[in-house]
Order: structure tokens, then C-alpha cells, then sequence
């Protein structure tokens, strides 16, 4: 018999704060009716700032991996070359689903734990004289090792090279958590889910789609042609049949987002990310993340010196804790610790404090209270001197 609350530290999908559970209660609508046109096309109006954006911006039912497929069928034809890294399991996959697609991927292996190559890509972009890189793919925020990567370097790659190719960009465990600038990068497809920064359950894909982007001509499609998806934009309606409640929780999700702000919602993030790296730091562990610098400020993939699937099983049926496994070839190696969304610094200390329990238990040298100490002292001299009222 489990008692309390079960503690979610996976990251995604995340925790859904209340105010959004409660306005997902709502009875079933009329998605063709009078009201719920301007009802979308609000929410579009209020996602552009979160995806930086004045340019047109689609609602995809399904997950993030329906807005991969939908970026690409509706922009390249089979038979195009794209440059892709593979540096993690969600660009793999990404690179996987291109050439199922009929892409001919392009893919620059790099060690798990690093960032999306940029010099790589700029020598290969400037090699390429004739222009056959039709598409440019950057993976933001990998969620399996904690890597958050520079898409402006890249773009600086694009330009350099004077190449056209489309910029792609995976920000699903990064949008709403910490900055993307779709209009000052030059981001031709910005894919996203609801699951994540945007703190509701998983059922909707978010799309951020250029000018450049829509005028390129896609294989064939069905579910997911743009030109259906753009009756939102003009009437705020869907081609197919949408996830209502998920809708009503985005609502709730971006009138938090607007009032908190964006810049002190990229804040939190960073404060609560320093204070978990600094508990793995007291524990003696290090990161997937190779470089401090590219450190994600949404998720910390931990090695273990033993198999960190124990950690996570103790964590499950002992503690009632949920902990992120190590995905492809981080299996046993590494569990993680999502910090993003609906999150502040005692539920960061809670995962610590819960962590450093099942890691001793899996047999790893761990003083207790030693890695929530060093979160503390973190958070104690970085946390708001006030809170705003709800």
C-alpha cells in the first residue's frame, strides 16, 4: 500500500501543477463550435513568445515525435541529404525516423555526453558547394545525457557557409524551460510537446514553422499536411479531432508561464539545476555531460559505479520515487534527475534526499545529507526573496 505522494523526478513527462489539472476537468466540447476557434487561436497567440516567435506556430495531436515526422514529410522529399549528430538516444531516434522517412542522413557520431558538433557541421556545410544539404538537424536539450547544445552556433555555421539549408530543432525538454529564440537562430522548424516545460500530460505536438519552411515543397502526407493544420492560424480550428482537455491545461500552463515571466522561469531552471550538479558533485559522482558549459538546466544524467537500474528499482518500491533510467547505451550506467516544469527547491531537495538513500542502498559510498547540504547552499543564497501571489 503506497501512502503520499508519489514523487516524480523523471523528466517528462512532468509534473502537472494543480491549477492545470483542475481546468483539464472540463465536460466534452463542440470543436467545430462558436467559441473554440478563438479559444486555439489564443493559445497560438500566447505560445510565439515561448517559442520566440511571430511566425506561424501548429497544434499536432499526438507527442513531440508527431511534430518530427510532421517538420519533416511537409518540408523534404525522399532522396534528400540532411546533416544530423547522433550524441544521445532522442537524436538517434531522430536521425532513425529521417531515414525511415527516405532521407539520406548525413549523421556525425559523437561521444553521449557531448554537444551537437558545430565545427563538424560547418566544415561539411562549406564543403558542400553544390547545396546538397537540404536540412540542418540540432537536438537543443538531449534529455538522455543532459546536454544542452548551441543552436545559435550552428546557425553561425549556416551562415558562414552562405548555405540555405532548413534548420531544425528538437526543443522538447527545452522550450518553456529554458531559452529558445526561434526568429533570432534562423529556426526554420521548432518541434516541442506539451509534456514537458509546458506542464501538462503528453497528447499534443507544437510546431514553430517559418516562412522559408512552409514554402518548401514535402513528400507525401496525410494526417499531418500543413496545409490543413493552417486553419488554425486563420480560424483557430483543427483538421482532425484535438485533444480538448490538454487544450484547456495549456491555458492554465501558459497563464502561469506569463505570470511568472519567461526570463524568471529561465532563472528558476538554472537555480535549481546548479543546486542538483552541485549535490552530484558532494556525492562524488560525475555527469554524462562532459563539459560543464553544455550542462542542461532541465535534466542531470548521474553514472553510477554500480548498475543505476538497482538505484532506480529501490527508488520505485522502496521510496515511492521516480527517477529517469539511462536509455541506449547508458542502461545501468547512469539514472537521471529531471528538474524542469512545475518544480522548485524543496521538491529538488526531496529527489536529493531520496537519491542519496537509494544509491547507498545500491551500494554506493554516499554521506547522507551530504549532496542536499551543497543544493542548500546553493538555493539559500540564489532563491526570490519573495513569491509572487497565484
Amino acid at each position: 500500500m503506497r501512502t503520499g505522494t508519489n514523487h516524480l523526478f523523471i523528466p517528462g513527462p512532468t509534473n502537472v501543477p494543480e491549477t492545470v489539472r483542475r481546468a483539464m476537468n472540463v465536460a466534452q466540447e463542440d470543436q467545430r463550435g462558436p467559441e473554440f476557434g478563438g479559444f486555439v487561436m489564443g493559445l497560438i497567440r500566447d505560445l510565439k513568445p515561448v517559442l520566440g516567435t511571430t511566425q506561424r506556430v501548429m497544434l499536432i495531436p499526438g507527442s513531440g515525435s508527431a511534430a518530427w515526422e510532421s517538420a519533416m514529410v511537409n518540408t523534404l522529399q525522399p532522396g534528400d541529404r540532411v546533416l544530423m549528430a547522433r550524441h544521445g538516444q532522442f537524436s538517434t531516434l531522430w536521425a532513425k525516423m529521417a531515414t525511415d522517412l527516405g532521407l539520406e542522413v548525413d549523421a556525425v557520431d559523437v561521444a553521449w555526453g557531448a554537444g551537437v558538433p558545430a565545427r563538424e557541421f560547418a566544415r561539411r556545410l562549406g564543403a558542400d558547394r553544390q547545396g546538397k544539404i537540404k536540412a540542418v538537424f540540432v537536438t537543443q536539450n538531449e534529455t538522455s545525457t543532459g546536454v544542452t547544445s548551441s543552436v545559435a552556433a550552428v546557425r553561425q555555421a549556416l551562415d558562414e557557409a552562405m548555405h540555405d539549408a532548413l534548420l531544425f530543432v528538437d526543443g522538447v525538454s527545452s522550450i518553456g524551460s529554458i531559452p529558445f529564440e526561434m526568429d533570432a537562430w534562423g529556426v526554420d522548424l521548432a518541434v516541442t510537446g506539451s509534456q514537458k516545460g509546458l506542464m501538462c500530460p503528453a497528447g499534443l505536438g507544437i510546431l514553430g514553422v517559418s516562412d522559408k519552411a512552409r514554402a518548401s515543397k514535402g513528400m507525401r502526407r496525410g494526417f499531418f499536411a500543413f496545409e490543413d493544420f493552417e486553419l488554425q492560424a486563420a480560424q483557430g480550428y483543427f483538421p482532425h479531432t484535438p485533444p480538448t482537455p490538454v487544450l484547456h491545461g495549456l491555458r492554465a500552463a501558459l497563464d502561469r508561464l506569463q505570470a511568472e515571466t519567461l526570463p524568471a522561469v529561465y532563472a528558476r531552471h538554472e537555480r535549481l539545476a546548479q543546486g542538483v550538479r552541485a549535490a552530484v558533485t558532494a556525492w562524488g559522482l560525475e555527469t554524462v555531460c562532459e563539459s560543464p558549459a553544455l550542462a542542461s538546466n532541465t535534466v542531470t544524467a548521474i553514472r553510477t559505479p554500480v548498475d543505476a537500474r538497482e538505484v532506480i528499482r529501490i527508488g520505485f518500491q522502496r521510496y515511492n520515487v521516480s527517477f529517469g533510467s539511462g536509455l541506449g547505451p547508458l542502461a545501468g550506467k547512469a539514472f537521471r534527475i529531471g528538474h524542469l516544469g512545475d518544480l522548485n527547491e524543496g521538491m529538488c531537495l526531496t529527489a536529493l534526499a531520496l537519491a542519496e538513500i537509494c544509491l547507498r542502498e545500491a551500494g554506493v559510498t554516499v554521506a547522507l545529507g551530504s549532496g542536499v547540504a551543497a543544493a542548500q547552499a546553493v538555493y539559500e543564497h540564489q532563491a526570490p526573496m519573495a513569491l509572487a501571489a497565484e
